[in-house]
């Protein structure tokens, strides 16, 4: 990138929009400056100025929430930035994915879709942290044999609910199935988006 097209505004600065590069979601609205955003090219992780305590941060240096650089784009007028990454974790310092968690006008399917991307990235999360008495850190620790049972039991009891009509059953007994294969995808280092690619790919025929 030539710095030199770059916009800031009076006081240096230039809004960067970071964006998670595999669901698109919206993660924060911060800002750099000149030497911010050269570490960030220079390193392909993000760092911004914080406009209150003025200076530098790197973001996730000290909660290992790091955030990698997949691209970097200016907007048409110079004076934007998205930054599509890939986070090890939690983009806001309350431990949401996203800081833009607080919903004003809340959708239908796409609100479905975005808390099936949050429990994906929050089983991705465990994985990483292995935080402890977590169920999630219980089945990463036992393995995959364990996990692959837990899914061959919820199926079971799907079946057996859906055979006696027990709707409640059925709606629980899918939500502990779908959680589950949820966290052998993630075993596998399979994304939830590969599997909604195969159905889009089937659709399409």
């Amino acid at each position: 990138m030539d710095l030199s097209k770059v916009k800031f505004d009076e006081k240096g600065l230039i809004p960067a929009i970071v964006q998670d590069a595999e669901s698109k979601k919206v993660l924060t609205l911060a800002y750099m400056n000149e030497e911010s955003l050269q570490k960030t090219i220079e390193t392909k992780e993000t760092w911004f100025w914080s406009r209150s305590r003025q200076e530098l941060w790197h973001k996730g240096a000290t909660s290992g929430n790091t955030q990698k650089v997949v691209t970097l784009a200016l907007d048409c007028d110079q004076d934007a930035l998205v930054v599509e990454v890939q986070p090890a974790g939690p983009a806001c310092h309350t431990g949401a994915e996203t800081c833009f968690h607080e919903e004003v006008i809340a959708g239908g399917s796409e609100k479905d879709v975005s808390f099936l991307l949050k429990l994906e990235n929050v089983i991705k999360e465990r994985q990483q942290t292995m935080p402890e008495g977590a169920y999630t850190t219980y089945l990463f620790e036992k393995g995959i044999d364990k996990m692959l049972k837990k899914v061959g039991e919820e199926a079971a009891e799907v079946i057996i609910g859906a055979k006696n009509r027990d709707r409640e059953e059925v709606k629980w007994e899918s939500a502990d199935l779908l959680f589950h294969l949820m966290v052998v995808l993630r075993e596998q280092g399979i994304e939830f988006s590969e599997v909604v690619d195969v159905l889009k790919e089937r659709h399409a025929k």
